[in-house]
């Protein structure tokens, strides 16, 4: 199986902000942005994989600006790392009002997907291949990411998370 290169899975995807989108404050409702995120997230896995996904977590997302009604989204997913039989995706959310032109960056998170065949069993993906600095960086936090994900969701001790530990306490064995 041969190896991909990020801009290969690099997905675009643009909404309009709606009455039907937002709150009693005119601002779009985080459940909506989440929705939106998870389907851009899962077309860039499955540019990645050639395979259908499903999410299997979503990592910690925080609102730095409300979206008001009217305003255009435009959200940017990349796969950062491919493990056995998952990917993380990256992606980055934008905030844009058009009349006036200005465009800000409200939300940043990343989503893990598996590959899964016919049957719904996992299935291996394609290796990922860093082609930038900013690339191998993402791709190097990926470990670190996943361990603590593995933690939080009680598949790893955190004993075992040797990337974590790593980056606390040096590479020093004791």
């Amino acid at each position: 199986m041969n190896g991909k290169a990020p801009k290969e899975s690099f997905t675009i995807m643009n909404e309009l902000v709606l009455p039907n989108d937002t709150n009693t404050f005119n601002n779009l409702m985080g459940g909506r942005l989440l929705y939106w995120m998870d389907i851009a997230a899962a077309i860039s896995a499955q540019k990645h994989c050639n395979r259908v996904v499903v999410t299997a977590s979503v990592d910690n997302v925080s609102f730095h600006h409300p979206i008001k009604l009217g305003d255009v989204i435009t959200i940017e997913a990349k796969v950062s790392r491919a493990f056995t039989t998952s990917v993380e995706v990256k992606m980055d959310v934008f905030a844009e009002n058009i009349p006036s032109g200005t465009r800000k960056k409200s939300n940043e998170a990343y989503y893990t997907f598996v590959a899964l065949d016919q049957d719904g069993h996992t299935i291996p993906v394609p290796a990922l291949i860093p082609e930038t600095d900013t690339e191998v960086e993402l791709f190097e936090g990926a470990l670190r990411r996943r361990q603590v994900r593995l933690i939080l969701g009680g598949k790893m001790k955190p004993d075992d998370a040797t990337e974590l530990k790593a980056l606390f306490f040096g590479t020093e064995k004791k």
